[in-house]
């Protein structure tokens, strides 16, 4: 069953509990339509690694990296990529086999591209402004994050 998370500052709230189990690695596919709050959540998962700045969307640079005492990670927002293939160009296979975080925003734009993720984080507008969130696995790694969570947070786990 999903968790519902009311408002923005429980979704942050979220984040970083998610950041925590997170352990600053793997990769994690964000995903819900414009204005669901991927960058929000985000948000929150660099809070947890002390990250007290500013975090937009690089829905323009197509990736923000972060850099803290305990993690980088790298924010990618793939909206406006053209081609997968675009990803090779700007260097995202050394991001994403990097011992970081990666967080990515409109995966299916990088489909063909894109190695299975670790996580997928579902999110969903609900009335009122809030947001129905859940986690598909799809690691060992992922498997491990989503035990560390709220248990309704899984809706179902994939081997890998």
């Amino acid at each position: 069953m999903p968790i519902t998370l009311n408002d923005e500052a429980a979704q942050v709230a979220f984040g970083e509990t998610l950041g925590r189990a997170l352990a600053g690695r793997g990769q994690v596919h964000l995903i819900g339509d414009l204005g669901a709050g991927k960058t929000t959540l985000a948000r929150g998962i660099l809070r947890a690694y002390g990250h007290g700045g500013a975090v937009k969307s690089p829905t323009y640079t197509l990736v923000e990296p972060y850099e803290t005492a305990s993690a980088r990670v790298f924010h990618f927002d793939l909206y406006r990529l053209g081609d997968p293939e675009e990803l090779e160009f700007m260097g995202a296979r050394d991001m994403l086999g990097s011992d970081a975080l990666c967080l990515i925003e409109w995966p299916s734009r990088g489909a063909g591209w894109l190695p299975a993720p670790d996580l997928e984080i579902h999110l969903q507008l609900v009335s009122g402004g809030g947001r129905r969130v859940s986690g598909t696995a799809y690691s060992q790694q992922g498997r491990a994050v989503l035990a560390a969570m709220p248990a309704s947070l899984s809706h179902k786990e994939d081997e890998c």
